[in-house]
């Protein structure tokens, strides 16, 4: 029970920032300097406006000094936040799983909601973060599948993989961006090396079915509901993001289901 305690207070804390990083980082603004104020009346808050969820809350959802509304998005970031880490600290307790999870899922949640506030991937999040994950490539768990594939069963099989993984995802998205013009950006691409260099290599093909398929069933259900035209866009790191997530908690389980109805672990 402490480690769902402990997940859910280090989630919501964790969610706290990410609303400073999704409101400032769009914005080119430090995430130090101002100290957190009130955007529309400038007010520095207090210690005790800043309590995650039990602020906005006491406050109704709005400024305590001026009354603006305060964006629903911070509480529902926090919210779900806390509530993942909870799940984890369940499911992983605190584990090497707890950690690089709760890594990759903070992160492609904020590079979701800032595509589904501003239509913006920041360079400045999907570079560093696709270094980022090279570097703890090594010490991420990988599969047997992956090493049957890469002929290795050391750090340099698991590098290999997130970097063969995110070639593939990078290459793949690519090809859709320059196919349908108009309905990629380049991030998404950008994005998409990110996403396969976090899952690796065994991954991939459970990440990318998720990913299209969810991305197109929703596309399709806002094309009949009239919300899109089909020209629009559609803010695709939402999707990436889910498929990214998914994987990483389920990914072996899926694709063992996957291979056991072909047979083919008695091939692999």
């Amino acid at each position: 029970m402490w480690m769902i305690a402990f997940g859910f207070v280090l989630g919501v804390c964790i969610g706290s920032f990410l609303n400073v990083c999704i409101d400032r980082l769009p914005q080119g603004q430090s995430l130090v300097k101002p100290p957190s104020h009130c955007p529309n009346c400038d007010r520095l808050l207090r210690w005790f406006d800043l309590i995650p969820i039990l602020s906005y809350l006491q406050l109704r959802g709005r400024c305590r000094y001026c009354g603006q509304k305060i964006p629903r998005r911070t509480l529902l970031v926090e919210l779900g936040t806390g509530t993942f880490f909870a799940f984890l600290g369940f499911n992983y307790g605190f584990s090497v799983e707890f950690l690089f999870v709760g890594f990759y899922a903070s992160l492609f949640l904020l590079l979701a909601v800032i595509d589904l506030e501003q239509r913006l991937i920041l360079n400045k999040v999907v570079y560093p973060a696709i270094g980022m994950s090279l570097i703890l490539a090594p010490f991420w768990a990988d599969t047997d599948l992956t090493r049957s594939i890469i002929g290795h069963n050391s750090m340099i099989g698991t590098f290999l993989s997130s970097l063969v993984g995110g070639a593939i995802f990078f290459l793949v998205f690519l090809i859709i961006a320059l196919a349908y013009r108009g309905g990629m950006g380049g991030g998404d691409v950008k994005m998409a090396a990110l996403a396969g260099v976090a899952v690796g290599l065994a991954n991939v093909p459970a990440a990318l079915l998720i990913t299209l398929i969810v991305g197109g069933l929703v596309a399709g259900l806002l094309l009949l509901l009239g919300i899109k035209q089909r020209k629009d866009s559609v803010p695709f790191a939402p999707f990436l993001s889910l498929g990214a997530v998914i994987v990483l908690l389920w990914g072996t389980k899926i694709i063992d289901w996957y291979l056991g109805l072909g047979g083919l672990h008695r091939v692999l």
